[in-house]
């Protein structure tokens, strides 16, 4: 319902931009370049998608190899320990907690298609455990709150647009992102715990976010002592290095589960082709929609108010133009990723700005969705401070990835 709302406004705004402009500045080829515009984009939206193809098919088929090999299940073991105490209220061996740890799991190796029917399944077994059936009970604010976060370690579709688009090393956003993604994760979870008064010096638990800490703190310094030339460089090789050991470390385990490797990776490859030509509509849509938008000079005119009032409070003003993916990620996925791939298409997918959006589009997750979602599926009306605690790790993701941007790629 709310990327209807916003697509309508992007064709009314559009409109009324166009026609001020005849009006009052005689431009009459405006509402041409507007057309224009949107061929455009439905083309450009098609072509992107159909490229999306192979390298989609690529990743997925390499994920159902570490999905079918058990690596969902290890990092819920992993897991299992941290997570009792960020859920008290779930009893142990309750199933719920192992929906939880599997639909974390799922999140952070970017699988969502496993992770959605995990998390509606999660969300019902805590329900059988809610007192009051149409209050969120403290497990599942918790819960959505970390979903919120958008936790990704592997931010597959992300490294793949960027290749789409042209991108000379696509991955060169993994670690920004991951450490940009990990603070917004934290920031959400220490609100909740003090919301619901869990004990943060627990000793699993201060280990646990101590170590995440000391993680990024040593990342930064360590970015901070290299000459800026080479941090792209170094970047990029322990975030390539990265993401082909995880790869041959979904064979190993594929091999040891004694599954037929080769099988899984051609299903997964079969998903990835029929999620890149399922989105092709949805991405027209969108595209046209900014594409419009943009055409008719309100993008221009929302983007230079903003760079104005940041720049008269004396801050830099590079960041402006990646944040219509920042406010548009909370309401809308879809919606985001159109934004992402504009700023890319506008700007380069190896310019500051195209690289900060993607970093933004990684950082955070749909808040509303995910509220309307999951609560929706277990007729949950009062929310509590759900939104408040998703927001809040929202905005450490968005505040966290211009930060990184710039130490990484300023």
């Amino acid at each position: 319902m709310v990327l209807n709302y916003i697509w309508i406004a992007f064709f009314v705004i559009a409109f009324v931009v166009g026609l001020c402009k005849v009006i009052f500045t005689g431009d009459l080829g405006i509402f041409t370049e507007m057309m224009n515009a949107t061929f455009a984009a439905a083309k450009t939206g098609f072509e992107i998608s159909l490229g999306l193809t192979g390298v989609l098919s690529l990743w997925l088929g390499f994920m159902k190899i570490g999905e079918r090999g058990g690596v969902v299940n290890f990092l819920a073991r992993v897991g299992a320990p941290v997570f009792a105490r960020l859920f008290p209220d779930i009893p142990k061996g309750h199933p719920a907690t192992g929906s939880i740890f599997m639909n974390i799991a799922a999140n952070m190796l970017n699988l969502d298609n496993a992770a959605t029917p995990l998390g509606l399944k999660a969300m019902k077994e805590m329900q059988e455990l809610n007192p009051n059936k149409e209050t969120a009970s403290n497990p599942m604010i918790m819960f959505i709150v970390l979903n919120a976060s958008g936790l990704t370690l592997i931010p597959v579709t992300i490294m793949v647009y960027r290749a789409q688009m042209g991108a000379a090393n696509p991955a060169d956003i993994f670690v920004p992102l991951m450490i940009a993604t990990t603070i917004a994760t934290l920031v959400g979870a220490f609100y909740v715990c003090i919301k619901q008064k869990i004990k943060l010096l627990d000793k699993v638990l201060l280990g646990f976010f101590g170590g995440l800490v000391a993680f990024i703190a040593s990342v930064v310094g360590w970015v901070k002592s290299l000459p800026q030339e080479q941090v792209s460089a170094y970047s990029s090789l322990i975030a390539n290095c990265l993401l082909f050991c995880i790869i041959i470390a979904f064979i190993v385990a594929g091999i040891r589960k004694k599954i037929n490797v080769y099988d899984a990776f051609v299903e997964g490859a079969k998903d990835g082709f029929k999620t890149a030509v399922m989105i092709i509509p949805y991405l027209v849509a969108m595209l046209v929609g900014i594409a419009l938008f943009r055409a008719s000079g309100a993008m221009t005119f929302i983007m230079d108010g903003m760079v104005y009032l940041v720049s008269t409070c004396g801050l830099p003003t590079d960041w402006v133009s990646a944040f219509p993916t920042a406010i548009m990620k909370p309401l809308s996925g879809s919606g985001a990723r159109g934004m992402m791939l504009d700023a890319m298409q506008t700007y380069g997918a190896d310019s500051f700005v195209g690289r900060l959006s993607s970093v933004f589009q990684g950082s955070t997750d749909t808040t509303f969705y995910l509220v309307a979602v999951y609560y929706g599926a277990v007729n949950i009306k009062n929310t509590r401070y759900t939104i408040a605690g998703s927001l809040l790790a929202d905005l450490a993701g968005v505040l966290s990835a211009i930060f990184v941007c710039y130490l990484f790629f300023g």
